[in-house]
């Protein structure tokens, strides 16, 4: 099957709004099995979309449009669908119901240009936008099947998950199972990793192995089709072994989980806590901890000690560590982490002090990074990285850091006892 994906709308073309849509469709066809060949985007003018639409027709079986599908004036996706195909919409009484309770719920009246959206194609499936009064559509005609969707990704995505991807599945010429199983990867490079498993990735038939880059950390996911799912566990478990084999020491998950996903579920396991001292992370580790449901369990709070004050009046790092040795030090980091834990009575304390930049702090170069832990009982312990990129990339580089040393630290305990 042959796709392609439209993005609509005038706000993409200006750079106003980017468009995380068609990465977003692509990686999941692509675990379908759907090959996509091409990422259009037009503006909101009716000819235009006409044009790109005759043209999808003629080279793919299947075409997904997002966006366009609001109540106002220039939201004619569908309106211009039917025009090219040449089918008149017929409205659609459960979702025209469903518009109009939602704004009973409001307390407003429904404006009239909500009322289109209860327009569909007659003969068509219609997907029910729980989140949103723009129901999503598909339509077959010519052997080309049209799916449209609403634009803003909080609709998009879980209407795709839950409601197009089965309806997908459903029109593949073989009916089999495809099961995904994720590796996550941090202190590698995307690059390292694809060298270390070149020869997995040249060799892929079934499973598929894709890898995917954001910032420190690397994804791969093992895609297999199979009769069904034990059938592709089956298939994926020696690929999956064999990554491991090579590059298992990076590999901080199995599943699909984030660090701080990770973290706190191995923190819940044990039964234990944390404690956060931060300074140039600035509050973001705690707010990747508290962005987890259930991490009040394990979380016992953090101070953001950004100047010299704060790390000696709340967290009591003695003024001689700070004038002899900066407070971008190993010492430091190791005098927070402790006074973290014991202040706040946590079996963990994680700290981290740095230069984020843009310039030298205390004559140290910029993305020089110190993180500080200490367990209950224990001696604190400090690291010296050196990251790169924008302030925001050492932020966030520096907080994943924090947490993959955690869960480290946490594990080996475990197999340890």
């Amino acid at each position: 099957m042959r796709a392609e994906i439209i993005a609509v709308g005038t706000e993409l073309l200006l750079g106003h709004t980017l468009n995380t849509h068609a990465s977003f469709l692509s990686r999941e066809c692509s675990e379908l099995g759907i090959g996509v060949y091409y990422h259009i985007t037009v503006g909101d003018n009716p000819e235009r979309l006409k044009e790109v639409i005759r043209k999808a027709r003629e080279r793919s079986d299947l075409v997904i449009l997002t966006g366009g599908l609001g109540p106002t004036e220039d939201d004619l996706t569908k309106e211009t669908l039917a025009e090219v195909l040449g089918v008149e919409l017929v409205e659609h009484p459960p979702t025209r119901r469903w518009i109009e309770d939602l704004f009973r719920q409001r307390g407003v009246p429904v404006p009239s240009g909500n009322y289109k959206q209860a327009l569909v194609f007659p003969q068509g499936t219609v997907f029910p936008n729980d989140r949103g009064t723009a129901p999503g559509l598909a339509v077959t005609h010519e052997g080309v099947t049209y799916v449209m969707l609403p634009g803003p990704p909080h609709e998009l995505i879980p209407m795709f998950e839950k409601q197009v991807k089965p309806f997908l599945i459903s029109l593949l010429p073989e009916k089999e199972v495809i099961h995904s199983q994720v590796l996550r990867f941090f202190g590698i490079g995307e690059s390292h990793l694809e060298e270390r498993i070149k020869d997995l990735i040249d060799e892929q038939t079934n499973p598929t192995i894709a890898p995917y880059a954001k910032l420190g950390e690397v994804t791969i996911r093992l895609t297999a089709k199979a009769s069904n799912v034990q059938e592709a566990e089956e298939r994926i478990a020696p690929v999956r072994q064999a990554i491991l084999d090579r590059v298992g020491a990076y590999c901080y998950s199995e599943r699909d989980e984030t660090l701080e996903q990770v973290t706190v579920n191995r923190l819940r396991d044990r039964g234990q806590t944390l404690a956060l001292a931060e300074s140039c992370t600035g509050g973001l580790v705690a707010q990747m901890i508290t962005s987890v449901p259930g991490a009040s369990e394990v979380f016992k709070g953090g101070v953001v000690c950004y100047t010299n004050e704060a790390k000696e009046w709340l967290l009591r790092v003695p003024r001689n560590i700070l004038d002899v040795h900066g407070a971008v030090s190993m010492e430091t980091a190791c005098t927070l982490a402790e006074q973290a834990a014991q202040r706040m009575d946590a079996d963990w304390g994680l700290s981290v002090t740095g230069v984020a930049g843009p310039s030298p702090v205390e004559g140290k170069p910029v993305g020089l990074v110190y993180v500080g832990i200490a367990e209950r009982g224990r001696p604190a312990r400090a690291y010296r990285f050196t990251f790169r990129g924008s302030r925001e990339d050492i932020r966030v580089r520096a907080a994943k850091q924090m947490l993959f040393l955690l869960q480290e630290r946490i594990k080996k305990g475990e197999l340890t006892t």
